[in-house]
């Protein structure tokens, strides 16, 4: 294996491991967990710094995980819809920040706003189908409470949180942002 794989492998389990305890800041009041998102945040960071394979990977795995070893989120429907919502998040985000041109805060506002709604627009289409196996509705206001009124608290500590996380990474050496190579251009 190469360094950069073992490195983004052992990132990767430290970001589950992260998801699995962060919970458990906000856990003994349900409300403001729900708001806050706790979860989300080590699967923004694992696309951001590891790459769209391995945000998927950790998204996926670590709601189920959750659900399984804690009981919390309850499996069905809620750890599955959130399987497939933050599945999205470290594809989205890790996808359009790897592939800037410029690797900046502005390309990681652009990547983390755009997996966002992307991810929603996921969580809310896995709802509808898994409801709709369980013979419930799933409605409009539903999804507008569930991905946006509810979740504003979250959405903004995300906004903050994570370019913080980024910048202080780019500061330490950790993970530089990056610039497009100049084109070298050649005179006959």
């Amino acid at each position: 294996m190469k360094h950069k794989e073992i490195r983004n492998l052992t990132l990767s389990a430290a970001f589950i491991a992260i998801g699995l305890v962060l919970p458990f800041l906000t856990g003994q009041i349900p409300e403001i967990g729900n708001m806050l998102l706790p979860m989300h945040i080590p699967v923004f960071l694992c696309g951001l710094i590891c790459g769209w394979k391995y945000g998927v990977a950790v998204g996926f795995i670590l709601p189920l995980l959750r659900s399984m070893i804690f009981g919390m989120p309850p499996i069905y429907p809620i750890a599955v819809a959130m399987a497939f919502e933050m599945a999205a998040y470290g594809f989205i985000a890790g996808f359009l920040y790897g592939r800037s041109r410029w690797q900046c805060v502005v390309a990681l506002y652009r990547a983390i706003v755009a997996a966002m709604l992307a991810g929603r627009i996921v969580w809310g289409a896995a709802q509808v189908i898994l409801l709709g196996l369980g013979g419930s509705a799933f409605t409009w206001q539903m999804f507008i409470a569930g991905a946006l009124l509810n979740a504003i608290p979250g959405i903004v500590l995300q906004l903050v949180l994570l370019p913080a996380v980024m910048l202080l990474l780019n500061r330490t050496g950790l993970v530089p942002f990056k610039k497009a190579k100049k084109a070298v251009v050649e005179r006959p």
